[in-house]
């Protein structure tokens, strides 16, 4: 069933060509097809479409996000491009430079937590970068 599927996440956004231009100057990410009104991105474990959508993003929650092996220089070299990462400052979530360590299993795989960083694209969408932490 769908255990055995390919999972892959849809991102709204209002201008195509904006979007098109955050993803390859900050994230340095090139479409590998592009159809009328969306194009699709392949990273090494799925892929994602953007699909041009007259609704705003909510930007509430985090909607996509990129497992990676040291969050700190991934941060950096984003930041380098022009990436801004959120601050928070909550009972249990805070950021330190962009990071903070989340504590618990999920959604790590069996480790003690994950450091975490997120930030927004030119649509307003919220993504995350995770490292997991043993």
């Amino acid at each position: 069933m769908l255990e055995d599927g390919k999972v892959a996440a849809r991102i709204p956004v209002q201008d195509l060509q904006r979007a098109r231009s955050f993803y390859a100057e900050k994230l340095g990410l090139e479409p590998s097809e592009e159809r009328p009104g969306g194009l699709l991105y392949r990273c090494v474990n799925g892929e994602f479409a953007l699909f041009e959508s007259a609704g705003a993003a909510s930007g509430d929650h985090t909607q996509m996000g990129w497992e990676v092996e040291d969050i700190e220089a991934t941060v950096e070299r984003l930041r380098a491009r022009g990436v801004v990462f959120e601050e928070y400052d909550f009972p249990g979530l805070r950021t330190v430079n962009g990071i903070a360590e989340v504590a618990g299993n999920y959604p790590s795989k069996g480790g003690v937590g994950e450091k975490a960083a997120w930030f927004r694209d030119s649509e307003g969408n919220l993504f995350g970068i995770g490292q997991l932490m043993s």
